[in-house]
């Protein structure tokens, strides 16, 4: 396996992982590599650094030699800034209810319960069972805060 730098005529760069270069070769010529972003299938590799690990005995520079570590919960893109956003209206304007969000979305919408926003986990089956049901429900691009890291 092999990981490469990659950039669409946008200008929009991320990387892949591909079984050797001519896989990537014959998948881009098919049309099969894409942007994430965009959707373009003109990707072209970019130039990218090989990854070489330092001798075992090999001394760590001092911390002023160090290039400064990138803050990885940082959005890094425009993309990672709107979901981001996105995640703190929904967190901010509505309830967590967790994995009993099927149960309280069919309450809400059967007058049971308080009508209010709110946002859980449910598994896919169960949230076409409650769209056929006429409840309005819409997945989020981001998962809940318990279950990142």
């Amino acid at each position: 396996m092999i990981r490469f730098s990659l950039k669409c005529r946008a200008d929009h760069a991320f990387d892949s992982w591909f079984q050797s270069g001519a896989a990537f070769d014959s998948l881009s010529a098919a049309g099969h590599v894409a942007c994430p972003v965009c959707g373009d299938t003109g990707v072209e590799k970019s130039l990218m650094a090989p990854s070489v690990r330092p001798a075992r005995d090999a001394a760590t520079p001092p911390p002023a030699l160090q290039p400064p570590r990138p803050d990885l919960a940082a959005p890094a893109s425009d993309v990672e800034r709107a979901i981001a956003e996105l995640r703190r209206k929904v967190e901010e304007n509505s309830e967590y209810v967790g994995l009993d969000f099927v149960t309280e979305a069919r309450r809400i919408h059967e007058g049971q319960a308080p009508e209010r926003a709110i946002y859980g986990e449910a598994r896919i089956d169960e949230a076409r069972k409650l769209l056929d049901d006429g409840v309005p429900v819409a997945p989020l691009p981001f998962l809940p805060a318990r279950r990142t890291n």
